[in-house]
């Protein structure tokens, strides 16, 4: 018998899944990125006149948003006029042929349209129609643009994010967006999973602010059932210390002590066995209940040497530490690099990304393919219709691609 892993690879996860991707700016496109890079064949319908609003977005490369160019890879894009009778036709077509619907309008922007879920379904029952939207389908917010900032504002994310000192700060990646991009993703995959076994579609709600508050968790627990006020507290953690970032003598290092034989590494490590003593750094809680004291301590020590000297120090002590990389740093990390989380797409074009964190040992990585040009692939999808080439003549005379 061959060796699967090293003769006959296995086709991609998602191989045979057709996506119809219906997604702008963010939160949807960054969802589709995902199910394209597993295998699924990602259809991307875009506006004839402009497309998704980020292709617009700058920076540049080669007069292409990177914005774009980044969360839209391996798609294909087919350019329709949603609000024309055969550009809606044309879609209708498409969904019945689709396994997956991503939307991420306002709640009922497709339902005006007549392509919302309960039509899309009616054509295909095995359909999983995805949306992702500010607030959900439904309640007293659900008509309200949303973006980033506003979910991460309005769920308390930004109260808990910055120096203590300091106002609220939003988290520096746009977690609101891509929050609820992987719920999606997660929600997709197991919806295909249950179709596999009753052959049913199905219809999923992912709201941007309902993220936010499940990547919240502890937070959140801690102020339903204790009626904690959780606050701002930096680079610290709200349950564990020493858990933050310190000072050296020159560039600043992140100490993460989680139990108490690490504790017990890092004060003989720092020349603190003095610290063994004191009633009130005994636990991890105690620690992080007087972490007023035992901040000054530890950061008096730190600065006595530079950081380099500390992480060596540090991982012969088997201390969990780090260095805190700038982002060119972290592109260049010797972990990272080994991991090949950065990656040219296509190759030999200078467009380096980011690539989905999901490896499988033994197999080849699925190839991504570069984000398309705005129609790019319209004639090759309409003729998977059937559609001949008199057809798409005429559907471009009449404005409804």
């Amino acid at each position: 018998m061959q060796d699967e892993t090293t003769t006959n690879q296995p086709a991609a996860p998602l191989a045979g899944i057709t996506v119809l991707d219906v997604t702008h700016m963010l939160s949807g496109p960054y969802c589709t990125w995902i199910l394209g890079a597993l295998g699924a064949d990602v259809i991307k319908v875009e506006r004839p006149d402009a497309g998704d609003f980020t292709r617009i977005v700058a920076p540049f490369h080669e007069e292409e948003s990177i914005y774009f160019l980044s969360v839209n890879r391996n798609k294909r894009s087919i350019t329709i006029n949603l609000k024309s009778e055969e550009g809606k036709s044309l879609f209708c077509s498409l969904a019945a042929r689709a396994d997956v619907l991503v939307e991420n309008n306002r709640a009922g922007v497709m339902d005006r349209l007549g392509l919302g879920a309960a039509a899309m379904r009616a054509i295909n029952p095995g359909l999983i129609y995805a949306s992702i939207s500010g607030f959900g389908q439904d309640g007293p917010y659900s008509g309200r643009a949303a973006f980033d900032v506003i979910a991460q504002a309005l769920s308390g994310m930004m109260s808990i994010t910055g120096e203590p000192d300091r106002g609220p700060a939003r988290v520096g990646a746009s977690i609101g967006d891509i929050g609820a991009s992987l719920f999606a993703v997660i929600g997709i995959l197991a919806d295909l999973v249950r179709r596999g076994r009753t052959g049913a579609g199905g219809r999923i709600d992912v709201a941007m602010l309902d993220c936010q508050l499940a990547l919240m968790e502890n937070a959140i627990a801690r102020t339903a059932i204790r009626g904690e006020v959780p606050g701002r507290l930096g680079s610290r953690h709200p349950l564990i210390a020493p858990f933050q970032a310190f000072a050296t003598a020159d560039r600043p290092l992140a100490v993460c002590v989680d139990t108490q034989a690490q504790w017990e590494r890092l004060c003989r490590a720092l020349g603190l066995e003095r610290l063994f003593d004191e009633p009130d750094f005994a636990t991890g809680s105690l620690r992080a209940l007087h972490h007023a004291r035992l901040e000054p301590i530890l950061a008096g020590t730190f600065r006595t040497r530079d950081r380099d000297s500390w992480l060596a120090i540090l991982e012969a002590a088997d201390v969990p530490s780090s260095a805190i990389n700038s982002v060119p740093e972290a592109i260049e990390d010797a972990q990272v690099r080994h991991r090949g989380m950065i990656a040219e797409v296509p190759e030999g074009s200078g467009r380096r990304f980011v690539r989905v964190p999901i490896l499988r040992p033994g197999e080849a990585g699925h190839t991504e393919t570069p984000a398309p040009r705005l129609g790019e692939h319209t004639e090759e999808i309409l003729a998977g219709l059937g559609l001949t080439v008199e057809d798409i003549a005429r559907l471009r005379t009449a404005g409804a691609i």
